[in-house]
């Protein structure tokens, strides 16, 4: 047996719960409230997708939440976009916005290549591809990628890169085909984003 459920649309509250096979009424819209007179009957199928309002900001209280966004921690002006976008800002706002987080030094895309080097460097270990590779996929320039870099000690590097070698090699103890282990040793830290020479080269070396 089907449901008849007396749905009451606004124009400020869209969402309607997803209840299958239910047939839904329009009701006639008067000054004083909804009418309970039935325009028409659909009945909706059990995939009927549930429809949401979006919240809608002022440049106002984007610029705020902007703020606070980029204060959280180093941002990209790509990433500021995007977060502007999802927020339904038009154009010409983000533009407004993202101007204003530059002026006021909230957004800064040298401090947060830098940032970003030092961070993926010694949290991840990543090694210098990988954060070129990622740095560029934020559309951030050739010279702050250069910069960033910087912020790596090549002393660090290398030992960093030594501690990687070790640590995968304690975990393929286990594996007796020579072949096999280097290459699982080199994926590791291909994949990390360490130069593919040095990883051939220590593959070789520690693997006989």
């Amino acid at each position: 047996m089907k449901r008849v459920i007396t749905c009451q649309i606004a124009l400020h509250r869209r969402a309607v719960r997803c209840i299958p096979n239910a047939t839904f009424l329009y009701l006639n819209w008067r000054n004083d409230g909804f009418d309970t007179i039935s325009l028409c009957e659909i009945t909706l199928p059990s995939y009927f997708c549930v429809v949401r309002s979006h919240k809608t900001y002022t440049v106002d209280e984007a610029r705020s939440k902007l703020e606070g966004y980029c204060a959280y921690q180093e941002r990209c002006h790509k990433e500021v976009r995007n977060k502007l976008k999802e927020m339904r800002m038009i154009p010409e706002a983000v533009d407004l916005i993202v101007d204003h987080l530059i002026r006021h030094n909230y957004l800064n895309e040298t401090r947060f290549a830098k940032a970003f080097a030092r961070g993926k460097f010694r949290a991840k270990k990543w090694g210098k591809n990988r954060i070129i590779r990622e740095l560029k996929l934020r559309d951030i320039s050739t010279y702050n990628i250069q910069l960033a870099l910087k912020e790596i000690s090549e002393d660090e590097y290398l030992q960093t890169f030594d501690e990687l070698v070790q640590k995968r090699l304690l975990q393929l103890t286990s594996e007796t085909n020579l072949q096999k282990k280097r290459k699982k040793l080199a994926d590791y830290l291909l994949y990390r984003g360490w130069e593919s020479q040095w990883v051939w080269d220590r593959a070789r070396q520690q693997i006989k």
